[in-house]
């Protein structure tokens, strides 16, 4: 469940400003600065929209695996909500891959309004979602609860807008940022007046949410506001006032974090409140799978992390520091193809090598810590396939040393 509520922060913050970016695109208004701020949304999202949802694939696969039974509830009572998502989803992203290919201003306006529809659409569906299991109308059983009240209520709807509030403000933070980093300061400064007017909308947006869970969920909003929810309620309110401010001083790296830590706050408030229920009258610990099945699933995802987490830090430095900006790349003809080669071979061996960490992380936990003995068939073949990996990793090292010991 740690798992499930960290991806969903990371998708949240890093998901929710791609939706939130086509929003500013739409409302840029006209004039030279008007497209400056429509390309700069486009590119400062280009090499991260694509991760980003990878996130939501990580919720639902561990929920899958993890809950079958609770899974299986929510899949069929919110089809209607998660189809909305889904189809939001594909537009935003079709919508970006079809941006770079327009041949008119008018084609180009309408692929940014697709993407600013979808983008709202996706964000508010996923938010009714959550709002129909904290407001109790998903209960356990096949399309057992109905398919438009459960996520059609006062509290699905607040915390739809929340949800996309939250992503036009978090996209303002991100895109600031990234202006101030390229050293646009007349972009830094028009997304910085959208950081405070968003901010001004979802702060009291995020407190009228509180006022309908007091009359819709009274259980998450007492537990939220007087029980084991206060402390990450708190945070959250506090790191959105460090950010604002951190804003007004023109500090927009930090208020990255800052923001990220508002929205962290606002989940964690959350399953603190509705644990522990996960779904009316069923518990976390009555939803898991069988013990064999989570620890496979622990494992699978510290060994997948091992591969996947180094990959997607440098993806995102190189992003931050603007190592993927315009001219950060390197010629493919000449010198520049030489150099890609020797990246992507080192690369390659890197690769390697961290599969073959994750294989032994397989195996040992496996072998050692699961029952089942189709777990202990699994952890032997992993053992192997460690061996085997580390073997191919370990070769153009070996290869470099010989070649060294003949000159």
């Amino acid at each position: 469940m740690v798992f499930i509520l960290v991806g969903t922060v990371l998708y949240v913050v890093l998901g929710g400003a791609d939706f939130g970016a086509p929003i500013w695109q739409v409302t840029a208004g006209r004039g030279e600065l008007a497209e400056r701020i429509r390309e700069h949304a486009h590119k400062s999202m280009a090499p991260v929209w694509e991760a980003n949802h990878v996130w939501l694939i990580f919720v639902l696969t561990v929920l899958w695996t993890a809950y079958p039974s609770a899974f299986g509830s929510l899949a069929s009572t919110l089809a209607v909500a998660l189809t909305a998502a889904a189809i939001g989803i594909i537009v935003r992203g079709a919508a970006y891959a079809l941006r770079s290919g327009t041949a008119s201003a008018k084609e180009l306006k309408s692929i940014d309004m697709a993407s600013a529809l979808s983008s709202v659409l996706a964000p508010f569906a996923l938010g009714a979602a959550v709002g129909g299991i904290a407001s109790g109308r998903v209960p356990v059983g096949n399309a057992a609860g109905h398919l438009w009240s459960s996520w059609l209520n006062p509290t699905s709807v607040a915390i739809g807008l929340i949800a996309v509030a939250a992503s036009v403000y978090m996209a303002a933070v991100f895109l600031a940022a990234d202006a101030r980093r390229a050293g646009d300061e007349e972009l830094g400064e028009a997304f910085r007046m959208r950081v405070l007017l968003a901010g001004a909308v979802a702060g009291p947006l995020a407190l009228a949410g509180l006022v309908v869970l007091h009359g819709d969920a009274y259980r998450i909003y007492h537990r939220l506001v007087d029980g084991p929810g206060l402390p990450a309620l708190i945070v959250s309110i506090a790191a959105g006032v460090v950010t604002l401010a951190l804003t007004v001083a023109r500090r927009h790296e930090p208020a990255r974090y800052s923001a990220g830590l508002a929205v962290a706050g606002i989940v964690a408030g959350w399953a603190l409140a509705q644990r522990p229920e996960l779904l009316p009258g069923l518990t976390v610990q009555e939803a898991a799978a069988p013990r064999s099945t989570q620890i496979a699933v622990i494992i699978a995802v510290i060994g997948g992390g091992a591969i996947l987490f180094p990959s997607l830090a440098l993806l995102f430095r190189l992003t931050l520091t603007g190592g993927l900006g315009e001219g950060g790349a390197a010629d493919w003809t000449g010198t520049g193809a030489r150099g890609r080669l020797r990246l992507l071979e080192a690369s390659r061996v890197g690769l390697l090598g961290r599969v073959a960490g994750a294989l032994l992380i397989a195996g040992i936990g496996l072998v050692n810590v699961a029952e089942a003995e189709w777990a202990h068939v699994l952890g032997a073949a992993a053992f192997i396939g460690c061996i085997a990996v580390g073997a191919a990793a370990l070769a153009p090292l070996a290869a470099g040393a010989d070649e060294v010991d003949s000159g």
